[in-house]
């Protein structure tokens, strides 16, 4: 019975853990696509709006991360 308790706390942590990266993570892939973006279309913007639509789609997938957690709970 210990080792399923422990399995379950395991799994709960990275559960948890993994919320620490989703918004950071998709904010600096944001960035990456808009940079690449500015280079090949030769403009300034476009790393600005890869920022502001990562950091929404992180959101979006945070928000989905801890509805899900919280239906299995």
């Amino acid at each position: 019975m210990a080792e399923d308790d422990n399995r379950k706390a395991a799994y709960t942590w990275a559960r948890y853990s993994q919320i620490a990266f989703i918004i950071p993570g998709a904010v600096v892939a944001g960035l990456i696509l808009g940079a690449l973006v500015d280079k090949w279309l030769h403009t300034h913007w476009a790393y600005i709006a890869g920022v502001i639509v990562g950091a929404v789609g992180g959101f979006i997938q945070l928000v989905r991360t801890l509805t899900s957690a919280s239906d299995k709970d």
